[in-house]
């Protein structure tokens, strides 16, 4: 009677006094278990024997004296490696072909450390940090100026503009008036309040106004009609011992004709053609 390990499973020999493996609980002599399940070697494509170690990285096989870096073929059991197109690559090896430049030393990041990828640029972990604070950034908020990276708050110290109105900091956008910076929301008439940013507006002692405000505060009113005159409001206007017309409304008081560009007589507070201030 004879037992599972005693006769190869496959070819029925005895197994007694000869070297044999185990599969699923099977005996198989060394002839049939590498005829039957032996891998392939990448390398070197002989069969990898029951008594060889046989190394795997992702379904693929290897004798230990065939698992080397492809280019300097040194030997890469029990070490770290780099695959590349199926190609196996010590670190070195791989560093040298594929692996990025630090932006800011130069130096090669080495696989398996930690990279910090920015518009399109890489550094290693402890080269990306403020300019300024020399802290890392790692995935904080930072503003970029003459290539160097800064993170928020060291911008602002440095260069970032402060509101001439509120004195905060300016981070986007802004006016410029009377060579001060302002944020848009603070840049508003000195009357109503109304923002002035994309506005017209006139200034009066440093104050912008808009044109409805400066009018009412400011502006002279027209002889005729009593509105305000200014230059925004009429393509022309004028102007006659200390009164102001629109040029609309600088008409003969009598025939109402426009005088505009033609000679005209006073009469108290009217002004009239030559035909009505002679007849």
């Amino acid at each position: 009677m004879t037992s599972s390990h005693t006769d190869c499973h496959y070819c029925l020999q005895s197994l007694r006094g000869r070297k044999y493996a185990l599969r699923e609980e099977n005996a198989y002599c060394v002839a049939c278990y590498d005829s039957l399940f032996a891998n392939p070697c990448e390398e070197c494509k002989q069969p990898i024997e029951c008594d060889s170690k046989d190394l795997a990285y992702k379904d693929r096989h290897w004798h230990e004296r065939c698992f080397k870096c492809a280019k300097c073929s040194r030997s890469l059991v029990e070490k770290p490696f780099a695959a590349k197109d199926e190609v196996l690559l010590c670190t070195e090896c791989y560093s040298d072909e594929y692996s990025s430049k630090c932006f800011h030393c130069q130096k090669t990041i080495m696989p398996g450390s930690r990279k910090m990828e920015f518009k399109g640029s890489s550094w290693h972990e402890s080269c990306f940090v403020c300019q300024y604070c020399q802290q890392p950034l790692g995935t904080k908020p930072l503003i970029t100026k003459d290539n160097e990276n800064y993170c928020v708050p060291c911008f602002e110290k440095q260069f970032a503009h402060h509101c001439y109105s509120c004195k905060k900091v300016i981070t986007s956008g802004g006016v410029t008036y009377h060579d001060q910076p302002w944020h848009k929301e603070c840049f508003v008439c000195a009357g109503c309040k109304t923002q002035l940013s994309g506005q017209g507006f006139i200034s009066k002692d440093e104050y912008p106004y808009c044109v409805d405000c400066f009018s009412k505060l400011y502006a002279k009113k027209c002889a005729a009609c009593k509105k305000p005159v200014t230059a925004l409001g009429s393509a022309k206007f004028i102007s006659f011992e200390e009164r102001q017309w629109h040029g609309e409304c600088f008409n003969c008081a009598k025939c109402s004709v426009s005088l505009v560009g033609r000679g005209f007589l006073t009469r108290q507070d009217d002004v009239l053609c030559h035909e009505c201030g002679s007849a």
